[in-house]
């Protein structure tokens, strides 16, 4: 299984005692999807710049989609404009796949089975091992997953993501959530300040 598709699985495993943010998932996603397809040979960084490598299938639908979205012409793109494009309903996607492939199914009512019950983890093979990589402190995972509000914070002495690509891509998915959690606290403060024009005051 890739980093992405292990971190929607931590994610939903966690989901039920504490919620996550969606939009912060979304760009933990997509930086996980960076690493994976720096695995895969489909990228390689240049500095904060994105540059496509020779192109072959993962064997994973949605990294592969993410792989025919690289921007292929110079400059490319940097890791942040690729975090906001690629991120965009990314959570979504994933838990719709998972779904798709018999990973995850949705609880039912008790007394009416309604269509949109909570998306639930079904015991498999990818799901055990999302959760071994997850107990075993996996420096990457772990990361990621701190990003998007999972889990407590990794060490920052971590020797294992010593590297500038790792460096870069950690980075730019935790400015991203930062900016993103900005423009939720404006938000809320412009909603309030409507209200209270609203009722009056």
């Amino acid at each position: 299984m890739t980093t992405a598709r292990d971190l929607a699985i931590v994610a939903l495993d966690v989901a039920a005692d504490k919620p996550v943010e969606q939009g912060d998932l979304s760009l933990a996603l997509a930086g996980a999807e960076v690493f994976d397809l720096i695995e895969a040979k489909a990228l390689v960084l240049d500095d904060d710049r994105i540059r496509p490598s020779a192109q072959s299938p993962t064997g994973d639908r949605l990294l592969d989609q993410a792989a025919a979205a690289l921007v292929r012409q110079e400059p490319y793109e940097s890791v942040e404009e690729w975090l906001w494009r690629r991120g965009r309903g990314l959570s979504s996607a994933y838990v719709d796949d998972m779904e798709r492939i018999g990973l995850t199914t949705r609880s039912k009512g008790r007394r009416i089975p309604l269509p949109t019950g909570r998306t639930v983890l079904v015991d498999s093979a990818a799901r055990s091992a999302a959760t071994d990589r997850w107990a075993a402190g996996e420096p990457v995972l772990t990361a990621l997953a701190a990003a998007a509000g999972i889990g407590d914070e990794p060490a920052e002495d971590t020797e294992e993501l010593a590297g500038d690509a790792a460096t870069a891509v950690l980075a730019a998915v935790g400015d991203a959530v930062m900016e993103l959690e900005g423009v939720r606290q404006r938000k809320a403060i412009e909603d309030a300040a409507f209200d209270n024009v609203w009722r009056g005051y």
